[in-house]
């Protein structure tokens, strides 16, 4: 993105919600950021278009780049559970008792339909 081009997200919005150090790796590559602190709300809300746009980059991944693609909707998951007022142990408990009614993914169960 070039000096004076401000980016745009998925609803129109100006600006994009980024990771914490962004706006210093930015200065520390000669340029100043124009940045704000989003509300409650708009924070909430980015983070919801930012998983989006990051499970897309996962899809869009090859094996090579897929784990780092996957760290970074690890990264915005845990950021949205933290808005819900989860921490990472609470969200892995409620991920464990899923699992322990439901299953996972591990036998790699394909379903089709009933008969």
């Amino acid at each position: 993105m070039g000096a004076g081009e401000q980016p745009v997200n998925r609803k129109g919005e100006y600006g994009k919600l980024v990771r914490d150090r962004v706006p210093q790796i930015i200065r520390e590559d000669g340029a100043e950021p124009v940045t704000y602190i989003a509300g409650p709300e708009e924070y909430r809300n980015r983070l919801r278009e930012k998983l989006g746009e990051e499970v897309a980059e996962f899809l869009e991944a090859d094996d090579s780049t897929a784990p780092e693609e996957l760290a970074d909707v690890l990264e915005v998951v845990q950021a949205l559970a933290a808005v819900l007022g989860i921490d990472a142990g609470q969200l892995e408990k409620i991920r464990e008792a899923k699992a322990s009614e439901r299953g996972g993914f591990a036998d790699r169960i394909v379903w089709t339909g009933n008969r």
